[in-house]
Order: structure tokens, then sequence, then C-alpha cells
């Protein structure tokens, strides 16, 4: 009988294990499924021309700039800290390179239900606060982020045009120190433009963005 109730007990731990042990892997299987699917772009990828309305009401797509030798896209917003610390260097981003054939596209990927400071009214406000030199675009139905890839505000993707295609070149932060631009040691953004704009390949291709996650709808 004791030798019964040993073999039962060890039964019934082995099922209490055997049941943790296909929880925790369908939660990883889950886990793995939803980081592919925002996995997004990576460097040397096409990407896809999306149209947008901007702050004015107008839509814009990339295809709008047809002088253009590629861009800085970058999904940004109204609300997060990180995002308020790169204002200023994305409207110099935009003023030192869109004269050069790379100009600023800005996103706002957050729905305005999940953080209504990044309501698209709010958009035109911050905009005309900050003098904005360039489209403030707002992800309407959040399908544009998750194409690119986009997990931050700010994250940056720059492109450039090969025969007729937008091509990613580089994928992550603006620079290294979001709180202080003066102590800025490394301009990823910068030195990938410079670097196409001379012809050169690109040396930092992919860095981790730092910002605030995209709040999307619930």
């Amino acid at each position: 009988m004791k030798n019964l109730k040993i073999v039962m007990t060890a039964f019934i731990v082995g099922l209490g294990l055997l049941s943790f042990t296909t929880t925790d892997h369908d939660k990883g299987k889950n886990k793995k499924e939803n980081v592919s699917s925002v996995k997004g772009y990576e460097v040397g990828d096409e990407a896809a021309d999306f149209k947008l309305k901007n702050i004015d009401g107008k839509m814009v797509s990339l295809s709008d700039f047809k002088s253009a030798k590629g861009f800085i896209v970058v999904f940004t917003c109204n609300h997060c800290p990180y995002a308020k610390k790169y204002e200023d260097r994305i409207i110099e981003l935009d003023k030192k390179y869109k004269a050069q054939g790379y100009p600023v596209i800005a996103i706002n990927p957050n729905d305005p239900n999940a953080q209504p400071e990044d309501g698209y009214q709010q958009m035109i406000e911050r905009a005309k606060q900050k003098g904005f030199t360039f489209p403030y675009l707002v992800d309407e139905g959040q399908k544009i982020y998750p194409q690119y890839g986009a997990t931050k505000t700010p994250h940056v993707f720059v492109l450039k045009k090969e025969n007729g295609k937008n091509i990613v070149k580089y994928i992550g932060a603006i620079d290294n120190n979001y709180d202080n631009p003066n102590d800025v040691s490394e301009y990823y953004v910068q030195d990938a433009v410079n670097a196409l704009i001379k012809g050169d390949a690109v040396k930092m291709t992919k860095t981790v963005a730092i910002g605030c996650t995209i709040k999307v709808k619930k």
C-alpha cells in the first residue's frame, strides 16, 4: 500500500511537470510569433511607399518627392520625453540634408485612444509650436509602423533610392545620447546619410532605438 502511494504521488507530480512544461512552451511559442509579426524591414530591404495624412490635411507619399535621393523616416510623437529631447535634432537633420536630397519624413505611429496627447489636433499644435520643417504624418490604423518594424519613438529608417526603389540603409537611433546633444559622440544618422551622399557604404547600419514604446489600440 505504501509503495502504491509513492507510485501515485510520483505519477501526479509527473503530470504537473508535464503540464507546466507544455504551458511554458506555448508561452515561448507565442512570444516568438509576436516578435516575428512585428519584425519589419532589415537593412537591404525595399521599403514600400505609403500615403498618409500630413498636419496640413494633405496626403503625402514618398513618391511625391521626385528629386529626393532618399529619406530620413522618423517614427516619433508628441508626448514621449525621448521624442521631445530629439525634436530639435530632427529639425536640424531636415535643414541639413533636405537640400542634399535626404528630407525628413516624420510619422506618428501612436493610437490617440491609447495616448490622447498624440491625437491629430495635438500633432498640428506641436508642429506649429516647434516649427517643424518637415511633413508630420499620422499612421491612421497603425498600418505603416509594423511594416517598418518600428518599436520606439523615435525610431529612424534611412532610405536610399536605387533604381526606383527605396532601399533601407540604416535602422535605429539618431545618435548615442538622447539626454544631451552636447554629449553626443556618435552621430549614427548623420554618418549614414553622409556616407550615402558620398557614395560610400554605411559602416554602422543598425543600432538599438532608445525611446518610448509605440502605443497601440487596445
